[in-house]
């Protein structure tokens, strides 16, 4: 039951748990390692904790968890659209998958669902799938701004942006977008080539992120 509050959760926060459009191809059942790109989805802890509730994930959310962006996770995408549980029906990580996917995830539920909906389309072994999830979260420096976030802050998208953007040389503000949902700031999701030896210019990404005005960046807890 815990396992299914955790992914019910999840589904809330990102409706499909990849990006695409209204024009793009979602592709439940693709086949494994056909995709162009990956997507490494940051959600913001406190974001998701207001949005979605503490009953959601009582571990990510619980007080004095201390947690600000948190690997919600790696997804392939196509150019358009993206592949969604491409695996066998009955595969799970064994546990020296899953811990290669140790301290990466809020909740182990939520890294086991994660490999599920997306790791399947990756092409790996579930270890490996958790090892380049790794390689990528490594990639990225959180900017100093939002490291330690100890009272709530109000953001544009830009400006949001282009603090990732100083903070990773060779990433660019066409490379990643921000998705926010009721004032509020709910994940960052950049784009990596597919061998995630660098990062990669992603329209259709870029374009689904937050069109408000500014958000609300709350505080950690």
């Amino acid at each position: 039951m815990r396992l299914k509050r955790i992914a019910a959760g999840l589904l809330a926060f990102c409706a499909l748990g990849g990006v695409a459009s209204a024009q793009g191809r979602y592709d439940r059942g693709g086949t494994p390692g056909e995709f162009d790109f990956y997507v490494l989805a940051l959600s913001w802890s406190p974001g998701f904790c207001e949005i979605e509730g503490d009953r959601r994930n009582r571990e990510q959310c619980a007080p004095g968890a201390n947690l600000g962006f948190v690997v919600h996770g790696l997804w392939p995408q196509y150019e358009r659209g993206f592949p969604s549980d491409c695996g066998p029906s009955g595969r799970s990580p064994t546990r020296m998958a899953m811990d290669q996917a140790a301290g990466l995830f809020p909740s182990e539920g939520l890294a086991r669902y994660q490999w599920r909906k997306h790791g399947s389309c990756s092409g790996s072994s579930p270890a490996d799938y958790f090892a380049d999830v790794r390689r990528a979260r490594e990639k990225i420096k959180i900017p100093p701004a939002l490291a330690s976030v100890d009272s709530e802050r109000s953001w544009t998208a830009l400006d949001l942006e282009r603090a990732f953007v100083d903070a990773n040389p060779g990433l660019r503000t066409d490379m990643m977008s921000v998705s926010c949902r009721r004032g509020v700031l709910e994940e960052v999701r950049i784009c990596f080539s597919k061998d995630l030896r660098g990062f990669r210019s992603c329209g259709q990404v870029d374009r689904s992120g937050c069109r408000a005005r500014d958000f609300r960046v709350n505080a950690i807890r």
